[in-house]
């Protein structure tokens, strides 16, 4: 494969945003594994030195490394010429500036024309999609590698979607995924970054709509037996639970890698649908209330200027500018479990399942812990399988990246488990 950036790079990976919230525990964790790996040459960057320094400090202090040679770059999303420069030291940047619809492109951008490969762990789908629309081109052209959703968002319900489908002896017709969260005696919380991106996300769905015909005017072929869509207040019998329909980025991310699939490797596309599934009735009824003030005000320019303004009272506490603590993430983990269903390949009726699977993938705390840990994982897996990617550039989801690399067993061995919990039959 032709790589996108030459040797003579200073670095191998930049942290941009590494000041922000989740770029501080990406710091920490790119510590850790660049101690394990020991040739990965690596860099922070973002707009305040000051700020800088003190996450190397707090870093230092974190994971008891030594880190006074990692470089500081000052960039800025608002300068061309800093994303410029950072891009052309390094041959991967790792973005943690969001919101990624206002902040996003012009990094990715930057990374395209400098040819610097591109991670992000954005759970927006406009942004997302987006990026493939206006920059799939220009990123084979100069064998760039664009890599959304590298964090909890997506890779835990994308890669997950490639285990079971390695695992199921038969030809895998559909899966579901069912995520549960688990909040420690601390409680659990969410940054206002991660709210703010909701926020806009919900409000907006109207132009993502356009994006995707722009993208793919065919639709996909139709697969029997097909996968019936779930209402949006059920009880799951296989889960002993109540469920919603889970509104993050998962389902997007996944039909996008079968999609690919179908269309550049000839594979029989596997149907999915994402769910939450709630600890009991009363969750269900507070998220549902929650959830349809939330929509509605999403509606009105007024409304996501309150929900924006005030996240502590329209989270009920959850959601705040300073985010979780370290002791509510310590608490904290997930567990994602996944229904396969397809058939034999010998068999005579393909229009009727005949054989099942059950999977499961858990990890820590989602936003904080987890993605974090997976964003590193798909930047090592960048730089130590060039010959396990894809043959040309563009703008990938983690599934079409990294089907033929050893993600999952990476993953695996620094805390996210991906195990088969009931053999096909």
């Amino acid at each position: 494969m032709i790589m996108a950036a030459p040797v003579e790079r200073k670095f191998d990976v930049v942290i941009f945003g590494a000041s922000g919230f989740t770029g501080q525990f990406v710091v920490e964790e790119l510590a850790r594994v660049a101690d394990e790996e020991r040739d990965i040459k690596w860099a922070i960057a973002g707009r305040s030195k000051g700020k800088l320094n003190d996450v190397l400090k707090q870093a230092e202090s974190v994971t008891g490394y030594s880190l006074s040679n990692i470089d500081v770059i000052i960039a800025d999303v608002a300068d061309e010429e800093s994303l410029e420069s950072m891009c052309k030291q390094t041959k991967l940047v790792l973005n943690c500036v969001g919101p990624y619809r206002f902040w996003g492109e012009q990094v990715v951008k930057s990374c395209v024309e400098n040819g610097c490969h591109h991670i992000d762990i954005s759970g927006e789908p406009q942004f997302l999609e987006t990026m493939q629309l206006k920059y799939d081109s220009k990123a084979r052209e100069n064998s760039v590698f664009v890599i959304g959703t590298c964090g909890f968002d997506s890779v835990p319900a994308d890669i997950g979607t490639n285990f079971i489908q390695q695992q199921f002896p038969g030809e895998l017709n559909s899966v579901e995924s069912y995520v549960t969260f688990n909040n420690g005696p601390k409680g659990g919380g969410l940054h206002y970054g991660t709210w703010l991106s909701a926020i806009h996300g919900l409000g907006d769905q109207q132009n993502l709509r356009k994006i995707r015909k722009q993208i793919n005017p065919e639709p996909m072929p139709k697969m029997k037996p097909t996968l019936q869509r779930r209402g949006a207040v059920f009880h799951s019998s296989d889960m002993n639970k109540w469920c919603i329909p889970f509104l993050g980025a998962d389902a997007a991310v996944v039909r996008r890698t079968q999609r690919y699939q179908h269309e550049k490797r000839n594979k029989r596309p596997i149907q999915y649908g994402a769910y939450l599934a709630l600890p009991n009735i009363f969750a269900l009824i507070g998220l549902m209330l929650f959830g349809l003030i939330f929509i509605i005000m999403t509606k009105f320019r007024l409304g996501m200027y309150l929900l924006a303004k005030y996240p502590r009272l329209f989270s009920a506490g959850m959601c705040s500018h300073e985010g979780p603590s370290r002791e509510q993430m310590k608490g904290s983990s997930f567990s994602m479990t996944f229904f396969g269903q397809g058939f034999n390949k010998d068999s005579s009726n393909k229009d009727q399942n005949d054989m099942k699977m059950v999977t499961k993938v858990t990890g820590p705390e989602p936003g904080y812990i987890t993605t974090p840990i997976a964003m590193v994982q798909c930047a090592v897996t960048v730089l130590k399988e060039p010959q396990s990617l894809p043959q040309c550039g563009g703008v990938f989801t983690p599934g079409t990246m990294f089907m033929d690399t050893k993600i999952i067993e990476r993953l695996n061995n620094h805390g996210i488990k991906f195990t088969v919990v009931g053999d096909a039959k």
